[in-house]
């Protein structure tokens, strides 16, 4: 008897799809745009070519081409039409099914609704809740987080995926299930699947926010968004250019990758050596990552300088010049780009210019680690004049008209996005997206500054701004500051309240050298030589591990409460 794995390859081979179907609504200039239609077009092309890596929960090697990626894709997607299931939660890690449950929910014209498998139960409940979810496809790891949403709903259909090398589970039955209907339906394959959907303003995802300080808001995601989004990622990182191998899921990428043909690695986890293994030995060329991921990557025990270059898109906070001048010395390329989950992941990228290799590498990486230029993709961001609101906090424009600041690189304002690959707005939340929206143009919350070569650089969120005395401090400038003490490999930086000068910086620091951290009272003398008078922290805090979300960003917020003593 042949085992699961090829049994699973022979049934495929008896479900091979007819041709599609001919469209009779489309005019023949145009077609809706949906970036589904990168994964079958990816098979069709190299069939054979090797689109997911990845080691298993089990430690098996998993290894899938293009045309078995696509055909388990096109089965999923059969079975959620056949059911008729509409919203599908994704409860996972970065898993060949993650990525096969991406494709065949957009095929199924069903709309995704991934969830971060870091929350509690109860918030896993209110998303699944909220975005009217009726099917979930869970990783066995996770399936426990679904408790308190299954008490409510009990005929939520659950699909667990045991990420082995077997075919085994319901997730792998479901996608067996589902070719074999197509094959009962007459065989249509993709032709009978939405890679070209009806109305490219359809929503195709729901990712929500990370509701640090509220309740997570569910952002509405259109094909056509999403697949200008994929388009710009190619362009802007190059993919088109370098081809080859990638370790990313998430900010687009899962389609800009197929876009290309290039191969998927997956991770079930951050595990620094074996990310290290992978750039040795599996020839990848780019990988996303943001810059606490990076700088804990840059100082593992396994880090040395690579015989070629990689291209690393860096983002989810501010980096340092001095994260960037490391990165480039073991050949880990960064490409700075910045967004929010209200744009589709990344907006903006700083253009590495010709003239600045003849720059002093501080001063290089200074103006790479700065958030760039809009999107080819999209129209420019802006940064706008801004004033603050006492009554909810805040920041907005005088009677939301949008005026700019100087482009002097001093006159502080507001980021504010217009054009393609600006989200939709907030499901079911008409308030929230009229506030998103307020004066015409996406509002971030985030304070730059606008360079006069048009680019522009964070200096805080609003809410991150230290006012000590009457002096506003930002807190990513003191925590660029703080990385370039030799002892400290992370530092985080938030306000406490102080009698005198109404707020004080507080530092929280983790040690290159756990061995040997750092003494508090070294870093804030080193502080007051190096930087600027009130620029310096009043109180540092030595810790093993900063607060992170599974993106790898630092949770100010938990560190707020910790500054007030509610640790």
């Amino acid at each position: 008897m042949s085992n699961p794995p090829s049994r699973l390859k022979s049934i495929l081979g008896h479900l091979l799809p007819s041709s599609p179907p001919a469209s009779s609504t489309q005019p023949p200039h145009i077609h809706h745009l949906s970036p589904t239609f990168f994964l079958p077009r990816a098979a069709s092309i190299e069939p054979d070519a090797k689109a997911i890596h990845h080691v298993t929960s089990n430690g098996k090697p998993l290894s899938r081409t293009y045309r078995e990626f696509a055909d388990r894709a096109r089965g999923l997607g059969y079975y959620l039409l056949k059911h008729g299931f509409r919203r599908v939660g994704i409860l996972s890690t970065n898993t060949p099914a993650f990525l096969e449950s991406i494709y065949g929910i957009g095929a199924a014209g069903a709309v995704s609704v991934p969830v971060n498998y870091r929350l509690s139960a109860e918030d896993v409940a209110y998303i699944l809740d909220f975005a009217d979810v009726d099917c979930v496809i869970a990783d066995h790891e996770f399936v426990s987080l679904l408790d308190v949403f299954k008490k409510g709903h009990p005929n939520v259909h659950v699909l667990v995926d045991l990420d082995t090398d077997a075919v085994e589970g319901a997730f792998d039955e479901a996608i067996l299930e589902g070719l074999q209907y197509d094959n009962a339906q007459g065989n249509h394959g993709w032709g009978g699947l939405s890679t070209q959907c009806a109305n490219e303003d359809d929503m195709i995802s729901i990712p929500f926010t990370s509701g640090t300080t509220s309740r997570p808001k569910g952002v509405i995601y259109t094909h056509r968004g999403a697949y200008l989004a994929t388009l710009a990622n190619v362009v802007e990182s190059n993919l088109n250019v370098d081809g080859g191998r990638f370790h990313a899921v998430g900010w687009t990428f899962p389609w800009s990758v197929c876009a290309v043909r290039g191969t998927h690695i997956c991770l079930r986890k951050i595990d620094y050596p074996l990310i290290w293994k992978l750039l040795k030995e599996e020839g990848v060329t780019h990988f996303c990552a943001a810059p606490t991921v990076n700088t804990l990557l840059c100082s593992s025990d396994k880090a040395e300088k690579l015989p070629r270059p990689v291209k690393v898109t860096v983002a989810a906070s501010p980096p340092t010049a001095h994260l960037f001048e490391e990165m480039a010395s073991l050949n880990l390329m960064p490409r700075h780009v910045y967004g929010l989950t209200e744009s589709y992941g990344p907006l903006t990228i700083s253009y590495e210019l010709p003239e600045w290799d003849s720059l002093p590498p501080k001063e290089k990486y200074a103006k790479l680690a700065r958030q760039g230029h809009g999107f080819l993709t999209s129209l420019p961001a802006r940064v706008i004049k801004t004033r603050f609101d006492e009554d909810d906090g805040h920041n907005t424009s005088d009677e939301d008209v949008l005026v700019d600041v100087e482009k002097n690189g001093k006159e502080i304002g507001e980021i504010v996005f217009f054009g393609n690959i600006c989200a939709k707005g907030y499901y079911k939340d008409p308030e929230a997206t009229k506030k998103l929206f307020a004066g015409g143009g996406l509002r971030t919350g985030d304070l730059a500054v606008w360079h006069s070569d048009g680019s522009i650089q964070i200096l805080d969120r609003a809410k991150d701004v230290i006012i000590s005395g009457g002096e506003n401090i930002s807190s990513v400038a003191l925590e660029s500051l703080l990385a370039g003490h030799p002892a400290i490999l992370e530092a985080a930086v938030v306000a406490v309240k102080d009698e005198k000068w109404g707020e004080r910086p507080k530092a929280y620091v983790t040690a290159r050298d756990p061995s040997s951290p750092p003494v508090p009272a070294d870093i804030i003398a080193w502080a007051k030589l190096t930087g600027q008078g009130f620029m310096v922290p009043k109180e540092v805090e030595v810790l093993t591990e900063l607060p992170k979300t599974s993106t790898g960003k630092i949770r100010k917020n938990v560190l707020r409460e910790w500054a007030k003593g509610n640790k």
